[in-house]
């Protein structure tokens, strides 16, 4: 079950991220989704499903991002889904900043967890 404390679960869920990304764990990043989960980057196609997501973000990481710095902003629950708005900030090899955005992340109970 989740807790009742809907931004803090959120912003650990996000610290989860965070880390998997800092050990270059695409893998473990694409756990952090849904089995049904989506990603949709900027001028690519729609990135569904875990080996979709592993493989998108291992692609990120063998171009030479190292780390991922996600700040939320605001979080909104209705039952079982959430809804996230946030910055990110995107760092390569020795703390460059290659991107910085928003975004807006759907968030599901599964399990549990958010994801």
């Amino acid at each position: 079950m989740v807790s009742t404390n809907l931004r803090a679960d959120i912003i650990a869920a996000n610290q989860q991220f965070m880390a998997a990304f800092k050990r270059s764990d695409a893998a473990g990043l694409a756990t952090l989704y849904t089995t049904t989960g989506q990603l949709l980057p900027p001028n690519s196609d729609v990135v569904a499903g875990r080996d979709a997501i592993r493989t998108f973000w291992q692609g990120a990481m063998d171009l030479g991002l190292t780390q991922a710095q996600l700040d939320t902003i605001e979080v909104d629950g209705h039952g079982e889904t959430a809804v996230e708005v946030g910055k990110y900030t995107l760092r390569a090899g020795g703390g460059q900043v290659t991107d910085t955005g928003k975004y807006v992340v759907i968030w599901k109970a599964e399990g549990g967890t958010w994801k």
